[in-house]
């Protein structure tokens, strides 16, 4: 009886053998599934599209016209504006602080599409860039969202888990940058994010790692204790200067730790929907499968290997084994440790190598979500086995926002 990676092979080689590799795909099956149980975990809260971890139109408004999603957070300024201006959405939170002449200039020409895009900030100064563009008094109003540090600092800040984001860390601090905001004409504080990396974006059971795993799960059990207090905090000492409409939080990683926070409104996610390696290493919720490329053997070198055309496509972070693409389909494969995944070949072993021919297909799977975007012009969406249609990624529309 064949299993389920060997149907899967089966269906992903039957519904695509009409085209040359590379090529990638997302399987609608698993992409739906995944935006549901999402859903499920966050609770009843909204959810915001991340749309760095899916890179493509349409994906992001498949995942829109789903119920429980609502608005996008986008990752620079001009994509945030072309997306409202191609009607995917009227609701974008640009996830990091813009210095983008021209993107904010158009913003601040039209006051539908200010009304639309909230920015981000996490410092006055970056108040005083936005007048520098545009004068307060020539342009609308511009929506700000306050950026709250979520990582967790120990011994006096001398030890610092998680990412280092913003310089606003404490409920003080935020209320200080709330009190100047909305201090400032032509500003208006709508939200306040923040987002803990430490929790959201490690996997707390590292294959193989079993002591690894259960030191991070210690510290994300504090650090989410810590967080709880200080954002509850935070968000109280920024609702005495503004009536926020929104307070996000998390990511795909965390989306039911974060959707129990009182006082978090909306959560984000995005990656959950693609299901890259990097969630094959978490614990409550690992999301199913739904995006791989496939690359083509060209060569035997050896008996016990073949090698495939390309396959290097390395997902950005910390410089480890764990931002290589896996191969996933056949099963039994595996990288060879000196080469690893190469930009124009990249050699495979593993009890299933000497099986391969010439011309076979092999699937791979990307670490992170939408980088995979970043290497096709097109994802051929499939369902069962055939391909439903063909959509563009934001590469393939002739966009490469960072």
């Amino acid at each position: 009886m064949a299993t389920d990676s060997e149907n899967l092979r089966h269906r992903l080689d039957r519904a695509t053998r009409h085209l040359d590799p590379p090529y990638a795909v997302v399987d609608l099956t698993a992409f739906d599934a995944n935006s549901a149980a999402l859903v499920d975990r966050a609770g009843g809260k909204p959810l915001r599209v991340a749309s760095k971890s899916l890179r493509s139109r349409e994906l992001i408004a498949r995942a829109l016209a789903r119920p429980g999603w609502r608005g996008v957070m986008a990752f620079t300024l001009p994509e945030a504006i072309w997306l409202v201006r191609t009607g995917v959405t009227d609701d974008v939170l640009v996830a990091y602080p813009t210095v983008d002449r021209g993107a904010l200039t158009e913003l601040a020409a039209d006051p539908a599409l200010a009304a639309a895009v909230t920015l981000m900030v996490d410092d006055p100064d970056q108040l005083d860039f936005y007048d520098t563009v545009k004068s307060p008094q020539s342009r609308p109003e511009l929506r700000i969202c306050l950026d709250l540090d979520a990582s967790w600092r120990l011994l006096g800040g001398r030890v610092h888990v998680g990412v280092r984001r913003s310089p606003v860390h404490s409920a003080r601090a935020a209320g200080r940058l709330a009190a100047t905001i909305t201090a400032r004409r032509g500003f208006r504080l709508v939200g306040l994010m923040s987002y803990e990396a430490q929790i959201a974006g490690v996997g707390d059971a590292p294959p193989g790692q079993t002591a690894l795993g259960a030191v991070i799960r210690l510290a994300q059990r504090g650090s989410y204790r810590e967080l709880l207090a200080r954002r509850a905090a935070a968000v109280a000492a920024v609702r005495d200067h503004a009536d926020l409409e929104f307070v996000n939080g998390g990511g795909t990683g965390s989306v039911a730790a974060t959707s129990a926070d009182p006082a978090v409104t909306e959560v984000t996610a995005g990656s959950g929907l693609y299901g890259p390696t990097l969630f094959d290493a978490y614990r409550d919720w690992r999301p199913t499968p739904a995006a791989f490329f496939a690359c083509a053997v060209v060569r035997r070198p050896a008996p016990g290997l073949a090698t495939v055309l390309g396959g290097g496509w390395i997902a950005s972070g910390s410089a480890s084994r764990s931002r290589l693409p896996r191969p996933w389909l056949p099963t039994g494969l595996k990288l060879v440790g000196t080469e690893g995944a190469g930009e124009v070949q990249t050699p495979l072993a593993g009890r299933t190598a000497a099986t391969l021919r010439i011309g076979d297909r092999v699937w791979f799977r990307h670490a992170k979500s939408g980088e995979l975007c970043e290497h096709v012009n097109e994802l051929h969406l499939v369902d069962g086995d055939e391909v439903v249609a063909t959509v563009p990624t934001y590469r393939g529309e002739g966009h490469a926002f960072l």
